[in-house]
């Protein structure tokens, strides 16, 4: 990647939108895709459960898939959006094995599909509980194959501008500042986990991408739709990692701090009940019994089973000392994923010409205020695939494209980034809005994320990784808790 090179389209993210997104087009389009971190650090690879499609119509179907998809996002959601993800989704599946992504078969050879939470049928395909970890690996192969598609590692997009013809992307990497140029751009950057204190998310996701929109004047839109997982690992020393649905879909029972069963108490789905509904139960729990003391039991189950079907929650609970087939899985909900995002419409466009969102940051309307488990893999395949088809009708419709303009010499210099900014947001929104929002502290904690913003703008600190990402969680909470104020 040179400075001031010229590319037909822009992928930010290397996360199953972006890539999947990039697979779309033909060997002449000249496509960048960026990586934050390196390549394999995104929401996707750390997805555990699976891809919910309805591949076989003998005991399923796509208006039960709809109807699933409608009643977990409490009938929020874009009815188009549903249509077009059910009825395409199985479709973009399939493509996804003849690329070569695998999904655990039964004996006789045939997908062995799992049940989650809010679904009404087995219709989940699943790589044993690291599903996405297996589409970034297939994809990924794909990717590097691909002598038309550039991924650049441990690259940040810092500004994104507007110029005649598309794009100018100023990008931060390793060797220094880099500026480059395209005719589209699709952002694929991922959530906002870590605006929070405990999240499932990884390091890379800060809402870059999100940030980067709003600067650009794009729609945004249910921002604060946050889903919180409410199967979270929770350890003594705060480490968050996620223990899947697809656990409670096989047979897990939640305890509380007395070892019983309570989800009968609020709702008649028990623990296969949509995530917000079982988070909030277990906050209403945790005040009804001054405890937050909470676990998953599958001690009843088989043991090869459990260690052959979740080899990953297996690892990661036995590094803490937890045998999931002997013992109790301590666990509490943390924020996982959002709903909302950057505003696009069925072909995954922003209201910023030549401008798409795809994936977690996108607000496609498919998840209404809660997303049903394992909708989120197939969301992002159904959307990149659908912003690439319409990149390709603009390119052969005759679009101009970008050119190289001449790039004023960049200021790399700048005050450090004070220490104990990104906490201090972290903070602000653990307090403000989590699971059952405050209305006090979301009034307060908006003033004080609004002179953070304004410390960072106005500080002339450097132009860093750390900056842009303090920037970013600072935009995003700011976003999401003056939308949270309005709706009090």
């Amino acid at each position: 990647m040179k400075d001031q090179a010229v590319y037909d389209v822009l992928i930010v993210g290397s996360g199953v939108a972006g890539m999947y997104g990039a697979l779309q087009f033909d060997p002449g389009t000249r496509v960048l895709m960026l990586a934050k971190y390196d390549k394999t650090t995104s929401n996707s690879n750390l997805a555990q459960g699976g891809v919910a499609a309805v591949l076989d119509l003998t005991d399923d179907s796509y208006d039960l898939h709809v109807k699933d998809t409608f009643i977990a996002g409490r009938h929020e959601n874009d009815p188009e959006a549903v249509d077009v993800l059910v009825h395409e989704g199985p479709d973009d599946v399939r493509k996804a094995m003849e690329l070569g992504v695998r999904f655990d078969r039964n004996a006789d050879g045939e997908l062995d599909k799992t049940l989650e939470g809010g679904h009404s049928r087995r219709r989940i395909v699943h790589y044993k509980d690291c599903t996405g970890a297996e589409l970034v690996r297939g994809l990924l192969a794909q990717v590097e194959a691909r002598p038309n598609i550039t991924l650049a590692e441990n690259t940040a997009l810092s500004a994104l501008k507007r110029v005649r013809g598309g794009f100018r992307a100023d990008l931060l990497t390793d060797e220094g500042p880099v500026s480059v140029f395209a005719s589209f751009c699709m952002l694929c950057t991922g959530g906002i986990g870590r605006v929070y204190r405990y999240t499932t998310n990884p390091k890379s996701a800060t809402g870059d991408g999100i940030r980067i929109a709003w600067e650009l004047g794009a729609s945004i839109k249910h921002l604060s739709y946050i889903q919180f997982h409410p199967t979270a690992f929770n350890s003594e020393d705060g480490e968050q990692f996620l223990i899947s649905e697809s656990v409670r879909g096989e047979g897990a029972y939640l305890l509380n701090c007395r070892g019983e069963r309570f989800m009968d108490r609020y709702d008649d789905r028990l623990e296969l009940a949509p995530r917000d509904v079982v988070s909030r139960s277990i906050m209403m729990e945790s005040r009804r019994t001054g405890s937050d003391r909470f676990y998953l039991d599958i001690r009843h189950e088989d043991a090869a089973f459990l260690y052959e079907r979740f080899p990953a929650i297996t690892e990661g609970c036995r590094r803490y000392g937890v045998d999931i087939a002997k013992d109790l899985i301590p666990i509490f909900p943390c924020q996982h994923y959002l709903m909302g995002g950057i505003e696009v419409d069925i072909d995954s466009k922003t209201t910023v010409p030549r401008l798409y969102a795809c994936g977690e940051c996108a607000c496609t309307g498919v998840h209404g205020k809660n997303r049903l488990a394992s909708n989120s893999l197939l969301e992002a395949l159904v959307f990149s695939r659908r912003a690439a088809a319409d990149i390709r009708r603009c390119m052969q419709n005759g679009y101009p494209g970008v050119e190289a303009l001449p790039v004023a010499p960049r200021e790399t210099g700048g005050a450090p980034l004070p220490a104990g900014v990104v906490d201090e947001i972290r903070g602000i929104m653990q307090r403000a809005y989590f699971v059952m929002p405050d209305a006090a502290a979301i009034r307060f904690g908006l003033k004080q994320i609004d002179n953070i913003l304004k410390r960072l703008k106005g500080g002339k600190y450097a132009c860093t990784r750390e900056w842009v990402e303090a920037l970013s969680l600072a935009t995003v909470a700011y976003i999401v808790l003056k939308e949270a104020d309005e709706k009090i």
